[in-house]
């Protein structure tokens, strides 16, 4: 398993939900995995994989095939031919299978619940997408429904939303809102 992935703005990876989650970089963060994004409108950032599918595109699918079996087919030879056979001059003419090594971090067999730090109030995120304060429904995100997420305080209104070790957003707990974190030119979650 990797550390991060990086991936652009776009479904499955992001939404318009908090701090761009879906519910795959959900799964993924519970994995342990930071989800990187790139920044909107700028391709180059994740130029290689942007190469990968044109390249992919090129080969595979212009034109198509004629019938799914057949396109099926297509795909197959493409990643053969793409990782075990073309070197590629950003690993210096060695071919992706040649340069592999497997991840030290294997996948789990139970995906665990994440935990939240001390001092931190945790709150299940229920059906509609909100927590409970005070007796008020707070609406956080329907990405995050069925999760539980520690809001740690860092005066006597505000705290910060995290799901597992991410930070998410900022709870007015005067005006039971939620809002982004400042940016920090940064993407992820």
């Amino acid at each position: 398993m990797p550390w991060r992935m990086r991936s652009d703005n776009g479904a499955p990876f992001a939404s318009r939900a908090l701090a761009g989650i879906s519910r795959l970089s959900v799964y993924l963060m519970k994995l342990g995995i930071v989800p990187e994004r790139i920044e909107a409108g700028h391709p180059q950032q994740n130029g290689r994989h942007e190469r990968m599918h044109r390249t992919l595109g090129e080969e595979t699918a212009r034109p198509s095939a004629d019938n799914r079996r057949a396109q099926q087919q297509s795909f197959q030879t493409f990643r053969w031919e793409y990782n075990e056979e073309r070197p590629h001059e950003a690993l210096g003419q060695k071919t992706p299978a040649s340069c592999y090594r497997p991840s030290a971090r294997s996948y789990p067999a139970r995906i665990r619940e994440p935990e939240h730090g001390e001092g931190m109030q945790v709150r299940r995120v229920g059906p509609r997408g909100g927590f409970s304060w005070k007796h008020e429904s707070v609406f956080l995100s329907e990405t995050l429904i069925g999760e539980r997420v520690g809001l740690e305080p860092i005066d006597e209104r505000y705290f910060t939303i995290y799901f597992a070790e991410f930070p998410l957003g900022r709870f007015d707990s005067y005006q039971f809102q939620v809002n982004p974190l400042p940016s920090s030119g940064k993407q992820q979650g």
